[in-house]
């Protein structure tokens, strides 16, 4: 053994005995022998027929196609001709060398191609094909023609070329997989000089061989028609679909004693045959011949067996062609004929969709929208359509089912079974489409499909059906999608038949959490038929607070119920004030759950946030009705028999909240959010004019519920899940109490400002903002004392960070910044257009506008998002009607009136616009200019000659405007036509744009 076999062998060693660095040292001495060998190729070859070693034979055939792949033109004519003679000597079953440059009988070759295993053999395809791609018809035009005659030699290079083609069709022809142009122009070459040279006879020789062998070795016989399959689609058709072959293959297919893979390979090449594309007419005339009539018997088979489904995509295939035919051909005669080879094939069809697994290369839904299409010209349906349409629900309710070998993993669920359900749930898609699409050409029928199904699930005895349920209920739950809310609320005949019984109704397989859900989710869909039949109302409670809804024993079920149930409320919470009572009742150990935690225990199993939340929202929104069947001493005693339980339950877990260790203080947190929530969510059903006009002794219980929950910012200062959760709720009472709320304001602002890190002021902003806008000028002095301290910790992170943007500036912290920065500038426009402008302008405001102008200035020029430039230049707007007095009198803003005239005005109004970035055609770029026009107008309206002589004189001047367009813009500003004036505006700065080629840019 020399080193070249040594550092094969080493590179090859996967048993883990070879030093690393010896491994790598292999690897690196065979990169240096490809590059430094002049006749690697040469090499290659003469190693591969001596060695006795496979890896060393791979490694020989995998350089070989490397070099010539990627070095093709720096290989000298001798190489490359010695190249191709041992390649297809070595294809024949030669040693290399040439054609008869060794032979079978070649002592001296070890062991030839076709001799070796698997690999060796594929690995040697690629090298022959990559010799194709370069050199055939051109250089070596006789690849094939010298190959065929020696196929004679036997099953061997029979094979061998079978691999050739197959390589050939996978690396260069097959459109299957992406090509680039230089390869499509590629494989158009050998395909021309292939029809023009040998296809014929290797089409010739494909029939001997499967003549030949086709009762003595089936699997030679697959191979070949597996490379035939492939070549169909672009041979010409009539060397296949003859006298000759098409009997042929009809044979492999229809023989019994035949295994399933030749007879299978059989229906593949016929399938192919079926599929070329050809001219409407020919394509009739071709699928007659074929009588396919003769292979329908074989999808009655075994409907797992690998030739029913090769059976089964030919069907599906040919019924594909023959419904293309009847929509493409325009003679009324051919198209019956069309017609009746699809009605032929389609029963058979239909049966191998609902029994068989299909290949995923044919779409079901695809063709059977076809076919459903061509129906709707149809009316009235014949009788075998109306056949054909019943059918095709068949298909849907099979394909929509479960699998039940997933039943237990979609019950609990777990990875498999979410998994899964998320597969079916995009696999579904399509075929409720479809069943939309039947039940407009059939209605009658469809609903007669449903009622039956339904009928069906009703029925049932046991869980044994578990899936087909599921599926029926969710074909009842997607006919609601294409009935709109009259038909739904005024009953459609199927919907008031149905829905009765589906509210009464107790599946025997009703555990299982998919029936559940559906159940629930299909009397949610239809609760506008309820809402109008009140004699449903007892029947969807029942449904809803039982072992159906939010009592069932999976807690995945019982809180998707809750959430649904609040939904139900929502719509129907006038009828269900009869049954408070029994709804609170139904309801009290799910509520006791919220008011009797055990946080020692730390196990929260039992009441999921979702389940709580939607529970708490149902029965606010029921008990918060100011109807006069909920009288006022009932409405605050249901209210106060859920606040003051959780209330206390609350304040019992802030005690001592400083001491427990760490893992107990975890729990309390989590439990004290869940009770936040649960109020918060109670709280929703409430209307600011019932707490505080007409029912104030409720705004009175909400009041010291917000004094309880205040709390919890001293106990638990630098907790932000707490903290966003009471800031929440301050959200809810601002609107709950309106100005009720304001006495706990100052109190709540101060602890929430105390510990408040910069990346937790956005939600702080957002609460003033709110306030802002609910209160208006009454918020004034509680802004004149935080406004400060805002502007002191926001500035402190934006004034001395600079966002990134391009590419890996997309980070967490980046993104935070961003968001911080946005919400200041809404903010401050709130504060400006809520006159509250004096807030900057207190003793310690001052100190920040040096700070706040510069950024608003270079915002409202340059800032990517169009609507924070509007926003900015809103601010200014309000800011020059506030601040800017007649010349005469005192600045109530020293410096301001000259920073708007000298600075904003000529950067913002004039040289942002004159930016080729400042885009006229977005929508928001013209909104933008609209506000810009404004604040023009403003200064003029409040600064005048002052303002005009400058923004006219130095910026119109720098921008080189011609002195007619600078007179007729001051005469634009002075009338009174806004419009008239953003319109010239525009025009004048497309023009000066024109004038300055794209490039005047200032900054």
């Amino acid at each position: 053994m020399d080193d070249l076999e040594k550092a094969i062998l080493f590179r090859f060693d996967e048993s883990g005995s070879i030093d690393p660095n010896l491994k790598l040292e292999a690897v690196k001495y065979c990169e240096s022998l490809k590059e430094s060998t002049p006749s690697i190729c040469r090499l290659c070859i003469e190693r591969f027929q001596f060695t006795t070693y496979v890896q060393v034979r791979f490694w020989c055939l995998q350089t070989l196609h490397e070099v010539v792949r990627t070095r093709y033109s720096m290989i000298s004519a001798d190489e490359m001709e010695f190249v191709r003679k041992s390649v297809l000597s070595m294809a024949c079953g030669g040693g290399g060398g040439g054609v008869g440059g060794g032979g079978e009988d070649d002592k001296s070759n070890v062991g030839g191609v076709l001799e070796g295993p698997v690999f060796i053999k594929n690995k040697f395809a690629q090298v022959f094909v990559t010799l194709i791609y370069f050199e055939y018809p051109l250089i070596w035009s006789s690849c094939f023609v010298d190959f065929v005659p020696n196929l004679v030699k036997g099953n061997a290079v029979i094979d061998m070329f079978c691999r050739v083609l197959n390589a050939l069709d996978d690396e260069l022809i097959s459109l299957d997989y992406p090509r680039s142009g230089e390869d499509v122009a590629v494989a158009g070459r050998v395909k021309d000089a292939m029809r023009q040279q040998c296809i014929a006879q290797i089409v010739r020789a494909w029939y001997e061989i499967l003549n030949m062998y086709k009762n003595s070795d089936a699997e030679l016989c697959t191979t070949v028609l597996d490379c035939m399959r492939r070549y169909i689609s672009w041979i010409d058709i009539g060397l296949i679909a003859n006298d000759a072959f098409v009997p042929l293959l009809f044979e492999f297919i229809l023989i019994e004693g035949l295994p399933e893979q030749l007879r299978g390979a059989g229906a593949g090449c016929v399938l192919a045959i079926v599929s070329k594309r050809m001219e409407a007419a020919s394509k009739l005339s071709l699928l007659r011949s074929l009588q396919i009539n003769r292979v329908l018997g074989l999808v009655a088979g075994d409907v797992d067996s690998e030739l029913v489904s090769k059976i089964g995509l030919l069907l599906t295939g040919f019924a594909t062609e023959a419904l293309e035919c009847s929509k493409r051909l325009e003679s009324e005669e051919m198209k019956v004929v069309a017609t009746e080879l699809l009605d032929e094939v389609l029963p058979s069809v239909f049966y191998v969709m609902q029994n068989c697994e299909m290949d995923a290369t044919f779409n079901i839904v695809q063709f059977l929208s076809g076919y459903v299409s061509t129906l709707k010209a149809l009316t009235p349906l014949k009788e075998k359509q109306i056949v054909h349409v019943q059918q095709i629900l068949e298909v849907i309710h099979v394909r929509i089912c479960y699998d039940p070998e997933y039943r237990e993993n979609l019950s609990i669920p777990d990875k498999i079974g979410i998994e899964e359900e998320e597969r079916m749930i995009e696999y579904r898609k399509d075929l409720f489409v479809l069943l939309r699409s039947v039940s407009r050409v059939a209605p009658d029928i469809t609903q007669m499909f449903i009622r039956n199904l339904f009928a069906g699930a009703l029925v049932t005895s046991s869980d044994r059906n578990v899936e087909e349920v599921e599926a029926a209920l969710s074909i009842f739950y997607a006919l609601g999608e294409y009935l709109n809310e009259e038909a739904v609320r005024n009953g459609n005949p199927l919907v008031r038949e149905l829905l009765p019984m589906l509210l009464s109704a107790r599946f025997p397989c009703h555990s299982n959490r998919l029936v559940a859900l559906v159940y629930l989710e299909t009397i949610t869909r239809y609760v506008k038929f309820v809402q109008d039949n009140d004699q449903c109302t007892p029947l969807i409670l029942a449904a809803f607070l039982d072992e159906r809804g939010i009592h069932h024993p999976n807690i995945n079920v019982s809180r998707r119920a809750s959430y649904l149930f609040m939904r139900v409320v929502k719509n129907m919470k006038s009828q269900l004030v009869p049954f408070i009572e029994k709804i609170l009742q139904s309801l009290q150990d799910r509520v006791a759950q919220f008011t009797q935690l055990d946080w020692k225990s730390g196990d929260m199993t039992n009441s999921g946030s979702e389940d709580g939340s939607h529970i708490f929202e149902a029965i606010g929104l029921l008990i918060g009705m100011e109807d006069v069947r909920v009288p006022q001493e009932k409405q605050a005693e249901y209210l106060s028999s859920l606040l003051i339980p959780l209330c206390n339950q609350v304040q019992e877990l802030l005690l001592n909240a400083n001491v427990q260790n760490q893992e107990e203080s975890y729990a309390k947190i989590a439990n004290i959010q869940q009770l936040i929530m649960a109020i918060n969510a109670l709280s929703k059903g409430f209307s600011e004019r019932l707490v505080t006009a007409s029912r104030p002794e409720i705004g009175s219980m909400f009041k010291q519920t917000l004094d309880v929950l205040l709390q919890i910012l001293v106990v638990f200062p630098k907790v932000d899940p707490l903290r966003s959760k009471v800031t929440s709720f301050i959200h809810r009472m601002v609107e709950v109490l309106g100005a009720a709320v304001f006495p706990y304001l100052p109190r709540a602002l101060e602890q929430l400002l105390a510990n408040c890190e910069p990346k937790e002021m956005v939600g702080l902003l957002v609460l003033l903002n709110q306030l802002i806008c609910k209160f208006n000028v009454l918020m004034r002095d509680i802004l004149e004392k935080i406004f400060p301290i805002i502007a002191s910790r926001v500035f402190d992170v934006l004034l001395t960070r600079e966002i990134p943007s391009g590419p890996g500036s997309n980070t967490e912290e980046n993104r935070e910044l961003q968001e911080l920065q946005k919400t200041l500038y809404t903010f401050l426009h709130v504060i400006t257009t809520h006159d509250l402008s004096s807030v900057f302008l207190t003793t310690e405001g001052k100190n920040y506008l040096k700070s706040i102008m510069p950024l608003l200035l270079h915002n409202s020029c340059y800032h990517k998002e169009t609507t924070v430039r509007k926003s900015c230049v809103q601010i200014f707007i309000r800011l020059i009607k506030d601040w800017c007095t007649g010349s005469n009198e005192e600045e109530r803003v020293p410096g301001f009136r000259n920073f708007i005239i000298e600075t904003f005005a000529p950067s913002c109004c004039l040289y942002s616009v004159l930016d080729k970035s400042f885009e006229f055609r977005d929508a928001n770029t013209l909104v933008l200019f609209g506000e810009i026009v404004v604040a023009q107008k403003i200064m003029y309206e409040k600064l005048g000659d002052e303002f005009l002589v400058h923004f006219v004189m130095k910026g119109f001047q720098t921008a080189h405007c011609p002195q007619n367009l600078a007179e007729e813009y001051c005469q634009k500003l002075q009338g009174s036509d806004i419009k008239a004036l953003k319109t010239f505006y525009q025009s004048l700065i497309e023009d000066l744009r024109r004038q300055q080629n794209g490039t005047f840019v200032f900054r």
